[in-house]
């Protein structure tokens, strides 16, 4: 064998090699999904995060053809689905539901986090959100957000304010608030989403900050009464509810996102995939319309989008929790 023949040799040979270190990556984004997946949502059956997980969920699996599992692993306003995802295996069959708490608020918030959202996990798509309304009990002489103000500052106790969990919007929102209408709240958190309406319902808090997609039944059943809407413009579930700006406070603009996460480290085509997916099922007109009867806004952004929004977001968050001197465990 000549000595160009024999680098020939060589050189296809390592293009071989080469080739066959690619094609597995390759063949195995495109073989996704193979089996079976499973989506971990952070909250119980039957709240908000769950309706978007669930309905969003059937249609992604759909839409991949194969079986997608809903698994309810609720706990420490998301925090404890977040950490299991994040430590799964990054093949693109464990998927995350989750929203501000889990990734934005709480590495500013808690001090032991198991997990880092920045380092170990990787949005796919923002694929709706909900804003804020502020309610109070039937009960409370405050009928606008201004006489409610205005209450608050004149008491010498701090206002009692219910929220879904330490380090959630609700909590924070209710701090921002304050700050700015010049009053001293005290949260008072609660383990489950149904205690926190229960307190509300019987007096037991003053106020709350509730989601669109849990106050609209709550305000339209009678059992509590709307002040304001975090959102920019009133929500059409609830048009004679005025918004913060409307009612004089227009830095009360917090909203809750929910994005799809995979752990880190999942390959580029599988993301992509994922991303395509998710974005076709929350367009889908059934599903977008289960979704805004539900009180949330479709979105389905691209992975960039989605990307540079958490990192905006939990910079905002960052500077909102510093502000309150806020630090949990």
């Amino acid at each position: 064998m000549t000595f160009r023949s024999s680098r020939r040799h060589c050189l296809l040979g390592g293009l071989g090699l080469a080739a066959a270190a690619i094609a597995p990556s390759a063949a195995f984004a495109q073989a996704f999904p193979s089996r079976s997946l499973r989506l971990a949502v952070g909250f119980a059956p039957g709240t908000g995060p769950d309706v978007v997980a669930r309905t969003l969920g059937q249609r992604l699996g759909d839409l991949l053809q194969q079986p997608l599992v809903i698994e309810n692993r609720a706990g420490a306003g998301g925090q404890i689905a977040a950490q299991f995802v994040a430590k799964s295996p990054p093949d693109g069959y464990t998927l995350l539901i989750a929203d501000v708490s889990a990734i934005s608020i709480a590495p500013a918030a808690f001090s032991r986090l198991g997990y880092d959202p920045a380092k170990e996990l990787v949005a796919v798509s923002e694929v709706v959100r909900t804003d804020f309304i502020l309610v109070v009990p039937n009960q409370s002489p405050a009928r606008t957000v201004a006489e409610f103000a205005k209450l608050a500052a004149a008491s010498r106790e701090k206002t009692n304010f219910g929220t879904f969990g330490a380090g959630t919007p609700g909590h924070f929102g209710a701090e921002m608030f304050a700050e700015q209408a010049g009053f001293k709240v005290e949260p008072v958190h609660y383990r489950a989403t149904g205690d926190a309406v229960s307190a509300i319902i019987a007096g037991d808090v003053q106020g709350a900050f509730v989601s669109t997609a849990l106050a609209t039944a709550q305000v339209k059943g009678g059992k509590m009464r709307a002040l304001a809407t975090t959102a920019p413009q009133r929500s059409p579930l609830l048009p004679e509810v005025p918004t913060f700006a409307e009612s004089g406070f227009p830095k009360a603009d917090f909203s809750a996102w929910f994005v799809l996460f995979v752990p880190a480290g999942t390959p580029p085509g599988v993301i992509a995939t994922l991303n395509e997916q998710a974005i076709a099922a929350v367009r889908t007109p059934d599903v977008r319309r289960r979704l805004e009867e539900a009180g949330f806004s479709v979105l389905g952004t691209s992975q960039a989008e989605a990307a540079r929004m958490v990192v905006d977001e939990t910079a905002k968050w960052k500077k909102v929790v510093a502000a309150t001197g806020f630090k949990g465990d």
